[in-house]
């Protein structure tokens, strides 16, 4: 086994093998729908490593947790559009967390939906680095490295993409936001 190998496979029993019980819990708990967790762990994992491939991951837990909810939605998502007819609908509402009232569920759910509709609007180098910098949490320096693109690129290309989704929420009622 290569030396890269050896290292790459004690970072991930040391730092990421550790979470799975509580990520296995987490999934089955707020993504009851998705049909195979399992899947998505794996999936979940494939991503890391790819991910680590590119550069250094500042927090494995928190980018293995988001991972795997990004995976979940998408299929949750995908569900709800290709179901077969006479298949239960799926309930968006389940995958927020306890919330206090149903209410307050529904608005949260359609405001998520919301978000990625105006990140989905985005031209395509927006889209990318406002997904890497604000739901990722890459830094402006990881997100040009990783696209290939200046710092400066980065930095105007993210600002005309937060203006975009500010005027997007705008445009459909969302009056909160500066």
């Amino acid at each position: 086994m290569s030396d890269h190998n050896s290292q790459r496979s004690k970072w991930f029993i040391e730092e990421i093998i550790p979470h799975e019980g509580d990520l296995r819990g987490w999934l089955n708990n707020r993504f009851s729908s998705v049909q195979d967790v399992d899947d998505v762990i794996q999936e979940a994992y494939a991503r890391l490593f790819t991910a680590r491939e590119s550069g250094t991951i500042v927090n494995p837990r928190a980018y293995l947790f988001i991972c795997a909810r990004n995976i979940a939605l998408n299929r949750l998502r995908h569900l709800k559009y290709e179901r077969p007819s006479g298949a239960v609908q799926i309930d968006s509402s389940e995958i927020q967390d306890s919330l206090k009232n149903p209410r307050e569920s529904a608005v949260i759910s359609d405001d998520i939906e919301m978000l990625i509709t105006a990140i989905q609007s985005l031209p395509k180098r927006c889209r990318q680095i406002i997904t890497l910098r604000r739901l990722y949490g890459y830094t402006q320096k990881e997100v040009a490295e990783k696209l290939g693109i200046a710092e400066g690129t980065v930095e105007k290309q993210g600002k005309i993409g937060l203006k975009k989704c500010v005027k997007f929420f705008r445009s459909h009622g969302y009056k909160n936001f500066s």
